[in-house]
């Protein structure tokens, strides 16, 4: 079994984040690798590991960073792949904003999708999708999650219903 996708993280404080995307791509059950590498501590991995992901068949990296997080775009920079940005709040973060940021607003060229502060799971799930466009039964359990996501919308539906208030209707 080879990794399909790669979850890359700026150093191990970040794990508690990104496991979220680990656990939803074993749940899915899509092969993947977990690495730490610091953009500025070894950058020359950093490259390496970019430029090489897709000869070792990764499909899709997903790289979180907290503070100036620049892993994200420099992963981006040296490979083909998508790369999925997962901006996270760390100790010396400015409430995250400063992680969004430096993933959010790449130069014209080196795209990094983008999501939510901590959103690490997201980041699985928008990789999942991406693998599903071709493979079809991937594509299937995808369908599957959307609509247990959707059941569980009108389950809690049902659940505010029975909740009673004078004026309620």
């Amino acid at each position: 079994m080879k990794a399909l996708v790669s979850i890359i993280m700026g150093s191990t404080s970040d794990l508690k984040i990104m496991e979220e995307a680990a656990k939803f791509l074993n749940d899915m059950k899509i092969p993947f690798e977990m690495n730490a590498l610091s953009a500025h501590r070894v950058p020359e991995k950093v490259a390496s590991f970019a430029k090489e992901a897709h000869t070792r068949g990764i499909k899709v990296i997903i790289a979180g960073a907290g503070g100036a997080a620049h892993l994200p775009g420099v992963i981006a920079a040296f490979t083909p792949l998508p790369v999925i940005g997962v901006p996270v709040k760390s100790s010396i973060s400015i409430d995250g904003w400063d992680s969004i940021l430096s993933i959010l607003q790449m130069p014209a060229g080196i795209p990094v999708a983008t999501v939510a502060l901590d959103g690490a799971r997201n980041a699985a799930i928008l990789a999942a999708q991406i693998l599903a466009s071709s493979d079809i039964d991937l594509f299937a359990k995808i369908q599957q999650f959307k609509r247990e996501l959707a059941e569980k919308i009108t389950a809690a539906n049902k659940e505010l219903d029975k909740i009673h208030y004078d004026f309620k209707i």
